[in-house]
């Protein structure tokens, strides 16, 4: 109850926040869009047992999911907290993910990335689940979804493996995990996402990394991240970059990507302007996005299911 009680002040806040920060309130009196396009949703940090806050936005989700016939889901890591799942059979697979997730609605395909809560696991658990479950994609840890699987035209999904590349944040963590889990190498991974976004032939290029390259949230933004990504984004035109870490909703945008943190599956933390803040809200939610032919549309719900901000994400030079 204790988290509960934390997450429910942080709401006031959040909706000031949001007011404050919002890029077009006009928005606010403007009716939701239809959502005609290709839509998924889109959560991070959210494994918590099925409690009050994960519950709530699970509902909430499930309802806007079906609203706009989302294709599938995103998930941006920290799937299980506090420490991940040991194996395909941990308890955990019931009570945070299949329980709670169970809505008619939600039973697309989830594309999941690895958090660093994941990692004081086993998250060879979580590749091993995906071959057991058909919801549960996650093939290797890095990884591109293309529109033939995911059903949606012109869009590529390339999803990382962030907490290895991170190295400074979480060094502590590598020397806990180092010998007793497998670590990927950074280098390979920078190098795997230039040959795959070189490969795409996507309109729409979407990068998916639990920790943010920006972020007005408690943990921040990553300049070693900024440093190898920004290039990559710039040169092969990413239109967007889905993040969480930090247990807020934010859209920053720098140059043409939008970076989207969608952090707040089961949890809120205070949100701060930075650079580039187009909206911050600390309250528990998530990201409803619709893929059209001219714009990447963005939506943030909050847990009550309330639409908090909307817009549109141009193609790249658009």
């Amino acid at each position: 109850m204790g988290l509960q009680t934390v997450d429910r002040r942080l709401v006031l806040q959040g909706l000031a926040g949001a007011a404050a920060a919002a890029s077009a309130p006009a928005w606010a009196d403007e009716p939701a869009p239809a959502f005609v396009a290709p839509a998924f949703v889109a959560l991070g940090d959210w494994g918590r047992d099925g409690d009050r806050n994960q519950s709530d936005v699970a509902r909430a989700m499930a309802q806007a999911a079906a609203e706009v016939r989302s294709r599938f889901v995103v998930s941006v890591g920290d799937n299980f907290y506090p420490a991940g799942v040991q194996s395909p059979d941990d308890p955990q697979w019931k009570t945070s993910f299949e329980d709670v997730y169970a809505a008619p609605s939600l039973q697309t395909p989830w594309y999941v990335a690895l958090g660093n809560h994941d990692y004081r696991g086993r998250p060879g658990a979580q590749l091993a689940y995906a071959r057991r479950d058909n919801r549960w994609r996650m093939p290797e840890r890095s990884y591109v979804v293309a529109a033939s699987e995911s059903g949606v035209a012109n869009l590529d999904i390339f999803v990382l493996d962030t907490t290895p590349m991170v190295g400074d944040y979480d060094e502590a963590l590598m020397r806990l995990v180092r010998g007793r889990v497998s670590v990927p190498n950074p280098g390979r991974q920078y190098a795997w996402l230039q040959r795959a976004l070189q490969r795409s032939r996507a309109a729409w290029k979407v990068v998916v990394g639990h920790h943010p390259i920006y972020s007005g949230g408690r943990h921040g933004g990553s300049p070693e991240l900024a440093a190898r990504l920004e290039p990559l984004f710039q040169a092969h035109g990413v239109q967007a970059y889905l993040c969480g870490h930090d247990h807020s909703l934010q859209h920053i945008q720098v140059g043409g990507t939008a970076h989207v943190c969608t952090g707040a599956g089961a949890s809120a933390g205070p949100a701060e302007d930075v650079a580039g803040t187009r909206f911050r809200a600390s309250l528990p939610g998530f990201a409803v996005f619709a893929v059209a032919e001219q714009a990447l549309r963005l939506e943030f719900r909050d847990f009550n299911g309330r639409s908090l901000y909307r817009t549109a994400i141009p193609k790249a030079g658009g």
